[in-house]
């Protein structure tokens, strides 16, 4: 599975708005703290603020903040408002995939790939990243060797 850069910027900076506890964050800042070009993490806002998980205000008193409590918006949330589902075949639903003879069963493996990401992504909040508290099971699957391995 690759994670886009558009997908990493926008939990980083997600993860920087949970932190903020509430208060506008401006954009520069941002970037600043996470080191995400600036063009690039307007962009971001905007899919963030259109799936309403970011609400946004102009002005000297401006910036950012979560439009939801941290605790209510998953990582798969932020994911999904960037980037779609989590996993597509082709730009497809695993399930609308069919294919014949020896790869039939592609369609499950697909699926099952999915249910694996979201085993985790769902699992993990932005308070979960923002404040370190990660659920134990996300940490475990962390910390296995055989996870680490670079395949």
């Amino acid at each position: 599975m690759r994670i886009s850069a558009r997908a990493d910027y926008a939990l980083r900076a997600a993860a920087e708005l949970a932190a903020a506890g509430g208060g506008p964050v401006k954009g520069d800042a941002l970037a600043t703290a996470q080191s995400i070009p600036a063009k690039f993490l307007e962009n971001i806002l905007a899919d963030l603020r259109h799936a309403r998980l970011v609400r946004s205000q102009r002005g000297s008193d401006g910036g950012y903040w979560l439009a939801q409590p941290a605790e209510d918006i998953t990582l798969a949330d932020v994911i999904r408002a960037v980037e779609g589902p989590l996993a597509a075949v082709r730009g497809e639903a695993p399930e609308d995939v069919e294919y014949p003879g020896p790869a039939k069963d592609l369609q499950d493996i697909w699926i099952a790939v999915r249910a694996a990401v979201r085993g985790v992504v769902e699992h993990v909040t932005l308070a979960d990243l923002a404040s370190g508290n990660l659920p134990e099971e996300i940490r475990a699957l962390g910390r296995d060797p055989d996870a680490r391995i670079r395949r």
